[in-house]
């Protein structure tokens, strides 16, 4: 999957929104169809913690609205999309670059759909991993997310 031009000026935009930026993370690929996002994560004087590894809170504010995006990007108006949780578990300490793969396939939107017909909301569970370059774990997030329909029939 390659980016398109309309999500290449999104994730630009996006990296030098204030919000996001103060993060420290930047958003390195969004695919054309949103169905995958990859974030980047540098240890650097902005995201280095007292103990010289990557502060904590980047680690979970980089991967924050992630999965909410692609969601209300991948739904589209007609559905609500927030962010109501989150968790994160340390497995160990960040001295380099992180990265962190978001995906949301075509079973999932239909599930979500599907679940959505029978009744007013659904919160989903979406795993995040921060790995380093050769694939090692450092920290795993748990984001919930909640979704509705924004003008329900029933």
């Amino acid at each position: 999957m390659r980016e398109s031009l309309r999500t290449r000026l999104f994730r630009w935009v996006f990296n030098f929104w204030p919000c996001y930026r103060g993060t420290g993370a930047r958003v390195a690929f969004i695919a054309s169809d949103w169905s995958e996002v990859r974030v980047r994560l540098p240890l650097s004087w902005r995201t280095r913690n007292y103990v010289s590894t990557i502060f904590g809170g980047s680690l979970y504010a980089g991967a924050d609205p992630i999965y909410m995006l692609m969601l209300i990007h991948r739904l589209g108006p007609e559905y609500v999309v927030w962010d109501k949780a989150a968790s994160i578990r340390f497995r160990k300490p960040g001295r380099s670059a992180l990265f962190a793969t978001f995906r949301i396939d075509e079973a999932e939107l239909a599930e979500i759909r599907h679940l959505l017909r029978d009744q007013p909301k659904v919160d989903r569970t979406y795993p995040v991993e921060w790995r380093d370059a050769e694939g090692t774990i450092h920290a795993e997030l748990k984001k919930v997310v909640h979704i509705s329909l924004r003008n329900p029939s029933w």
